[in-house]
This record gives structure tokens, sequence and C-alpha cells, in this order.
């Protein structure tokens, strides 16, 4: 049986320094060829290839996990499989219908309701009014954005979007489902209830192409993974063989995330993430932390409203262990601060020779009211700790456990003497 999906030296080039131009008369046009300013302005411009002969296949009722740190080529991948931009060269091959889910409002059409863009992204899909009618109360439920059906979604929050656009992609009976990170904007229980609709999706024979960080439902939902790294097609095979050998190269490590623009954070009305961090003191290369010395974690974001916020930190081991769990309510001055409204920045330090050899993501967490979780980032940072020095005794195997502080520890004689008495 052929492949639902072929893709054969697939490659992207970009011109770095080009840019749209108006349409110029056959005058312009020749004055431009001989202006001195537009050779020095062709010369600027460079190549970028943000993928170089990436070649794989993806076979009917398979989970195909792309992995990679950010600027791989993951999502120009995505981008070509959806047809959104053609390969520079190399040749795509998709023996089926596509929906895909790459970006926030993707296929949407703003000033149209939640209603007339369902049945849009149904027509789009090839679909008769019909059968999208037939699944229309599937949809709705769902995304549960039923009391905002008949609103444009240009009034959506990022949130009702993806819910929505989710629920189209996953219900109209692609053949082919492109996901790329665009779920981490959801909140923790509806990113839990998407993978279990991707987890059905390919049950029911169809075809799921999963782009994220998170290793651990990549590994849950898909049988096989691409690792690109720089725009090449650094592995391919079983996802637990692929993500290993990801984890082992420290390419994994993502110590921070910003956020520059406040409306594609994660984030609600409440509070909205700028920035995540975990530096070493002093950190090592590819996100590297010695053991010996130790960290900070990092934490900013805003109170919009002046709300009684604080922020939790999970720290897990790649066995998917918590190692232990923290919160800035431990700082003696957070009931000072806890009210402010603004951008607030809390930090915590990890000790040296605290956490074991291994590499570790942060779950985020923002808590209203010491009781109820408002915001979850599961992969906020990850970073790997290493062993930078000699152990005494000279053993360079690997210790058990979690955390391995350095506890004080006494010795002392009891009892001169080679034996005890009878």
């Amino acid at each position: 049986m052929k492949p639902i999906i072929e893709a054969q030296q697939v490659s992207k080039r970009y011109r770095i320094g080009s840019e749209q131009e108006r349409y110029l008369s056959l005058r312009d046009e020749i004055m431009k060829k001989i202006s001195l300013a537009h050779r020095r302005a062709e010369a600027a411009k460079q190549d970028f290839w943000a993928l170089k002969e990436v070649s794989f296949e993806v076979h009917e009722g398979e989970a195909l996990g792309l992995i990679g740190s950010n600027g791989a080529g993951k999502s120009t991948l995505l981008k070509i499989l959806s047809r959104i931009t053609p390969p520079t060269e190399g040749r795509i091959t998709i023996r089926g219908r596509v929906a895909s889910l790459l970006e926030v409002g993707t296929g949407f059409h703003p000033e149209l309701t939640g209603r007339e863009n369902i049945y849009l992204n149904g027509a789009i899909l090839g679909m008769t009014r019909r059968e999208i009618a037939r699944k229309f109360d599937d949809i709705v439920a769902f995304s549960e954005v039923e009391k905002f059906l008949d609103t444009p979604v240009k009034r959506y929050s990022s949130g009702m979007y993806v819910r929505l656009a989710f629920g189209v992609a996953a219900h109209l009976d692609p053949e082919i489902l492109l996901i790329d990170e665009v779920l981490a904007v959801g909140d923790a229980r509806f990113q839990k209830k998407c993978l279990g609709k991707m987890g059905e999706v390919t049950r029911g024979g169809r075809t799921v192409l999963f782009v994220s960080h998170n290793l651990l439902a990549l590994r849950s939902l898909c049988s096989s993974a691409v690792w690109l790294d720089g725009g090449e097609a650094r592995m391919q095979g079983p996802t637990d063989d692929v993500v290993s050998a990801y984890i082992g190269s420290g390419a994994a490590c993502c110590t921070e995330q910003t956020w520059d623009c406040s409306d594609g954070a994660p984030g609600n009305e409440v509070v909205r993430l700028q920035r995540v961090w975990v530096r070493g003191d002093p950190a090592g290369s590819n996100g590297s932390l010695p053991r010996e010395s130790g960290a900070t974690i990092g934490v900013e974001y805003w109170n919009l409203t002046g709300a009684t916020l604080h922020t939790t930190l999970h720290v897990i081991s790649e066995q998917q262990v918590v190692a232990f769990t923290t919160g800035s309510v431990h700082d003696v001055r957070w009931p000072e601060t806890c009210r402010t409204r603004g951008l607030m920045r809390s930090t915590c330090h990890i000790p040296a020779s605290f956490l074991n050899t291994g590499v570790y993501r942060v779950k985020l967490l923002i808590v209203q009211d010491r009781s109820r979780v408002i915001l979850t980032l599961d992969d906020a940072v990850s970073f790997e700790v290493i062993e930078s020095e000699r152990r005494d005794g000279g053993y360079l195997g690997t210790e058990p456990g979690v955390v391995r502080p350095r506890l004080p520890w006494t010795t002392e004689l009891v009892q001169e003497g080679a034996a005890a008495h009878a």
C-alpha cells in the first residue's frame, strides 16, 4: 500500500532582505537594473534554507511526531504539507483530505460568526452542507463555545479560537490532520481533551502529524517521529528512540521563553506571561547546568486586575517524576506584593548539589487566591543537570534518585578496639 504522505528531498529557501515590491513601469524596471543602489541591495540579500532535503513517509492511520528546537523547520514543513507555501525543491505527495491547525485562527474569517466559520471550513474541506450539519453539534459541544456561536470570531479570545478551530479540524473527517504547537494556547484541561481526541482520530484510521515540545505527549500519541535540526532531518524512527536521542543531545533544553506581544502570550483576562527562564551559576552550553552550582528559575507576568496571584513550579524529571514543587507564597514579602497590578517578577533559587544529573522540565502554574489555578504552562523551560566535578572515590556511574543533596554527616569513634565485647 502506498504511503498517504510522501516527502522526497523537500527543501525550502527564503531570501533574507527581500521584500514585496510594487508594480513598476518598463522604464522603472530598466532604471532599476542599471542602478548602483539596486545592485548593492541585491548583493546584500542572502539565501536561508529553512528546510534542506527532508524525506519521510507516513502511512494511513499512523501518528508522526515532529520534534526539534525553535527554528528547526517544523512549522515550515507543515505549511508545505498544508499547501500554504510550495517547496523550493523536492516533491510532496498527499493522498487524502488535509485539515490543518497551524496557528490561532487558521482558516477563519474574522467577520463571520463561529457558526458560519464551521460551515466555511467544512466547505473548504470539500464536505457537503448535510455532512457538516451531521457533525455540527459534536463540534460545538467539544469546543465549548455554544454561548458565543453567533458572535463574530474576531471577538473571541485566543483560547476560544483554538477550541473552535480544533473542534472543526478534528470532527470534519479529514484523512490527514496537521497540528502545530498551537494547542499550548489552551488550558491544561483542554489540552488533555485534545490529546484524547487525537488518540481517537488515529485509532479510527486517520493520520496525524503532530508538532510539540511536550515530549510526553509525543511519546504517548505518536508511533514514530522525525527530529529536525537546522532544517535537516537528523533522525527518524520509533518515537522512544528519537526522543531519547533528542534529549541526550541537549537540544531538548529550552532555557528561556519570551512573549513580546501580550496578545499571543499564554494567559487570560487576569494574567499574561511575559518571560520564563532558568539560569545556572554559571550556566553551561545547551542549557546544561553544573550540579555543583545553583540555578535560578524566574517568571515575569502581568497582573492585569490586581488579583491575589502567586506562581507555583513543578520540576519534573525525564522519567516524568515530580522532583519537587515550590511556590512564591514562601517569599516573606509575598503578602505585600501579591495584589499589585503591573509586571511582576518571581524568582526561585535551586541550591547547589541538590538535583541529580539528568534532564528536567518545569511546569508553571499561576494560582489565584491560593486556591484556583488560572494558568498552566506544561513546558515552561527545561534544563540538564550535568556532573562537572570528579566525585570522591572516582566513581563515574549514575546514582539513583531524583534529588542528590549533600547532607551533613558526622562519623565518630564510639569504642576503640578490634571487636565488640561478647
